[in-house]
């Protein structure tokens, strides 16, 4: 493997295994996985308690106009340190500043929070933009296995959780979130196993001579 740095980014929807996937990614390839720790890191860098950014986490903000207009047009500017410090589109410019620092720094894996978008707006060279998806049977059958709940339970929060960050990545960026366009490497792990959709994820960057 060479030395050249290098970033991966995943959207998925839930019950694809695409987190999983991630932290194998991580094991396989020796680079760090963030997922939840964006949020501690953007907590410590504005001073706001870690409970607003999680209470906003992967969720649209409420601002009507943003919403109507399909995109926060400010979403990658520098957050504000004035009144709106915790307002959800602020809270969200410190997660993508956080998203470009550790990027610079290394390669990484970073799970979902519209950080294909973040880091392709910043110019990041080396990107490979994943998103992980099945069909209705398999996430629910995932998410049963996983979260130990019943047919209906897994199927609520599959178009719940699935809806929520479809909202938020049409929020942040105007960006439709299952537009294939916005992604290198579609994977639908319906029939395929997560390990040797890991290995699809390695041979495709070879191809494109990342990380050799």
């Amino acid at each position: 493997m060479g030395k050249d740095k290098y970033n991966i980014t995943i959207n998925r929807l839930y019950g694809s295994g695409g987190r999983i996937m991630g932290k194998k990614l991580s094991q396989e390839l020796g680079i760090p996985f963030y997922d939840e720790e964006i949020l501690k890191m953007a907590s410590e860098e504005s001073a706001v308690g870690e409970q607003y950014f999680r209470l906003n986490d992967e969720k649209a903000g409420n601002n009507l106009f943003f919403r109507a207009v399909g995109g926060l047009r400010t979403s990658l500017e520098e957050p504000s340190i004035e009144e709106d410090l915790t307002s959800p589109e602020n809270l969200f410019r410190f997660q993508a500043k956080m998203i470009r620092r550790v990027a610079e720094e290394q390669s990484c894996i970073i799970m979902g929070r519209c950080a294909d978008f973040v880091l392709s707006a910043a110019g990041v060279e080396n990107l490979v933009r994943l998103f992980v998806y099945a069909d209705s049977t398999t996430c629910i059958r995932r998410v049963m296995e996983v979260d130990g709940v019943d047919t209906k339970e897994a199927l609520r929060r599959v178009n719940r959780i699935s809806r929520q960050r479809r909202d938020y990545y049409k929020y942040y960026t105007g960006r439709d979130w299952e537009d294939m366009e916005n992604y290198d490497l579609p994977i639908n792990t319906t029939r395929l196993e997560l390990g040797p959709a890991v290995q699809l994820v390695k041979e495709y960057m070879k191809l494109r001579n990342i990380n050799q």
